[in-house]
């Protein structure tokens, strides 16, 4: 459909609120109504049919192929403009309409398969990913590939009619609940960033196997994943033998644009540590501090708006042109450290009320509170780390020579 707007894109959005108010499900629109916390993940473990509201409104999403509304509709996508996309994200921030369906698939692996893959394997994977049937993870990490990523060791050998892969990943997010997972593995010994190749591999697969790994904050979202003479089909792999690294640079620029849009309007980072001010007040934080941590409070804020309204415009740039740019790099670093500060700014608000871990005196936002800081030291990682991203923009946006 033609990016339009004036009276067209305003019937457009009297269509989308409409739509909108009518299929969403009632039971949603209590903001303590109690879902299955995996519903918004989709996955093979909601196949068929369910009672819960949350699959109810992610099945009617996926029907009109609003999960990923700019995808074409040949492929199960929505097949909307940018323009109309921007209208449909507004309508679903003015009605605080929950997410239908957060997916690695849709954020990262659609759009590298609908650039790399065969038409075969976008007829395969990408409705699937538009409906929520396959809950997928990243296989990148290695325990001695981290920021060195084109390290990786894990072997994917030709064996005529299949591929066998062994070795192993680590912080793999969610892997013990993913159904597949798109990897990066080693088919040349000889070459390092000309040696990797692009698979998918079904998680079922015999030799698979995941562990969770317990973090500090006493939760388990990452896990180490093995593989033991893994068999995939020849199909399996995405884009040129061999041609895996460019795959894998593209797709990590979609991971960190997505990462990054959670801070955004709309987005669920940005304003996960609540109204600081507010809260600082509340435990009287800005009684005795002389005025700095108000100041530090208001400078957050001040950069958060500004980031917001660099990711916005980033983002138009990139439904404009050909996907993300190495600008995601910067946006990424910035959110980390943000989050980062925003989190300590939390810690410092709740004064005394920020030292708890367990026991009655202390509330459960206040505990949230301390493992939400926790957990934000992980920004600065995931998604690659800030040293990495600050080298990209040094290279690839600023274009400064490599150090001598």
């Amino acid at each position: 459909m033609a990016d339009f707007g004036g009276a067209e894109l305003d019937a457009f959005r009297t269509e989308v609120r409409e739509w909108l108010e009518a299929n969403y499900p009632a039971e949603l629109k209590d903001p303590g109504a109690k879902t299955d916390p995996e519903a918004v993940w989709g996955g093979r473990r909601f196949e068929g049919e369910s009672a819960d509201p949350q699959i109810v409104w992610q099945r009617r999403m996926a029907d009109k192929g609003w999960t990923a509304p700019t995808w074409p509709k040949e492929y199960g996508g929505g097949g909307l403009s940018p323009a109309e996309a921007r209208v449909l994200d507004q309508e679903m921030a003015r009605g605080r309409y929950r997410p239908a369906l957060l997916s690695f698939g849709i954020w990262m692996l659609g759009p590298v398969l609908l650039e790399y893959a065969n038409e075969e394997q976008k007829q395969e994977h990408l409705p699937k990913i538009v409906h929520g049937d396959i809950r997928w993870c990243q296989g990148y990490s290695e325990p001695g590939a981290g920021s060195d990523l084109a390290s990786l060791a894990t072997k994917c050998e030709d064996k005529g009619d299949h591929w066998l892969i062994n070795g192993s990943k680590i912080w793999t997010s969610y892997a013990d609940k993913a159904d597949w997972c798109f990897c990066l593995v080693r088919t040349d010994q000889t070459k390092k960033h000309e040696g990797i190749s692009f698979v998918l591999i079904d998680m079922r697969t015999p030799g698979v196997e995941t562990r969770p790994i317990p973090l500090i904050s006493g939760e388990s979202p990452f896990c180490e994943t093995f593989f033991t003479d893994v068999k995939i089909p020849k199909g399996n792999l995405v884009g040129r033998l061999n041609g895996g690294w460019e795959i894998a640079k593209r797709l990590l620029q979609y991971e960190r644009q997505n990462i990054s849009a959670g801070f955004g309007e709309g987005g669920s980072a940005g304003g996960a540590a609540g109204d600081l001010a507010q809260i600082a007040k509340q435990y009287d934080a800005l009684a005795y501090d002389g005025g700095e941590l108000r100041s530090k409070i208001t400078r957050n804020k001040m950069d958060f708006q500004a980031l917001r309204l660099t990711i916005a415009r980033s983002a138009a740039e990139s439904r404009a042109g050909n996907g993300p740019s190495a600008a995601t790099s910067i946006i990424k670093y910035a959110a980390a450290e943000l989050a980062k500060e925003r989190s300590e700014l939390m810690i410092e608000a709740l004064g005394n009320q920020g030292l708890g871990w367990t026991g009655e005196g202390f509330a459960t936002p206040e505990l949230t509170a301390v493992r939400g800081w926790l957990r934000t030291k992980a920004n600065s990682i995931e998604g690659g780390t800030s040293e990495v991203n600050l080298n990209v923009v040094s290279k690839r946006v600023l274009g400064l020579p490599d150090p001598k």
